[in-house]
């Protein structure tokens, strides 16, 4: 019996803000792996993810995600989205635990019956037991009370990847979760996600950081507005791939080659 694939993307293209982004991207990722997007900058990349969680529509194609529709399946919380740190709020006065359990709103739709019993949704225990053990997944419990502006870039990172993780979905979306954290925090993250790969769970990581890609990727997609190549990371990140990679796109900058 074939499994059914996490997501499947048929001749997908898309704009933004009237400027193509994407052009006819045919890909399948199998589920309950990891996968890495590697592209220049403005290739696409997070754009794809987006196409995922809703946040853009295509112009053509179609997307599946767990063989179903995208849609769907996003509102049976079966996805899971952590955005590149500029586009979250950092100056709203609330705490870590807080941002964490914004993770769990989605969910929360299906708790009519805790919110008549009990106003406050804080106060079904299944939510918090989420987020803390979220929160000590990445190491962060002993800052939950701590205002999310007061973080460091590493600690923001944590923070945004527990709010993901406190949705237990299937499928995990990763808009660079490297980008500009310390080296324990990598680490811990990278850790954190082969738990989560060894749990079943399906990863999808945009990335600049190739090194990383190399040793914990089972494959690599290569996107510059359209799918240049996919299969295992040492085909995938040869160093003719990424040559073919930059052709056509303005740089490559961004990517981190250094082992």
């Amino acid at each position: 019996m074939t499994e059914i694939p996490a997501i499947e993307a048929r001749q997908l293209s898309v704009a933004y803000h009237r400027q193509p982004v994407l052009s006819d991207i045919s890909l399948t990722l199998p589920a309950g792996q990891w996968t890495a997007i590697v592209g220049p900058n403005g290739a696409g990349k997070s754009s794809l993810l987006k196409v995922v969680t809703g946040g853009l529509k295509p112009l053509r194609g179609e997307l599946r995600v767990l063989g179903g529709n995208a849609r769907d399946q996003r509102r049976a919380g079966k996805v899971a989205y952590m955005p590149q740190q500029e586009q979250m709020e950092w100056d709203f006065p609330v705490s870590v635990q807080e941002t964490v359990m914004t993770g769990r709103y989605g969910l929360m739709r299906h708790d009519a019956w805790w919110q008549r019993m009990l106003p406050e949704r804080w106060a079904n225990p299944l939510h918090r037991l989420a987020v803390d053990e979220a929160l000590e997944a990445v190491d962060m419990q002993a800052h939950a009370a701590s205002p999310i502006g007061e973080l460091s870039g590493g600690q923001k990172k944590r923070v945004m990847l527990a709010r993901a993780l406190a949705q237990q979905a299937d499928i995990l979306l990763l808009d660079e979760p490297l980008a500009g954290v310390d080296p324990p925090s990598e680490r811990l993250i990278l850790d954190m996600l082969e738990g989560e790969r060894r749990a079943g769970r399906t990863i999808v990581m945009v990335t600049h950081d190739l090194p990383s890609a190399r040793r914990h990727a089972d494959q690599v997609a290569l996107i510059n507005q359209t799918l240049v190549g996919m299969g295992s990371p040492t085909e995938m990140l040869s160093d003719a791939m990424l040559a073919r990679l930059a052709v056509g796109g303005s740089t490559a900058g961004g990517l981190r080659v250094a082992a």
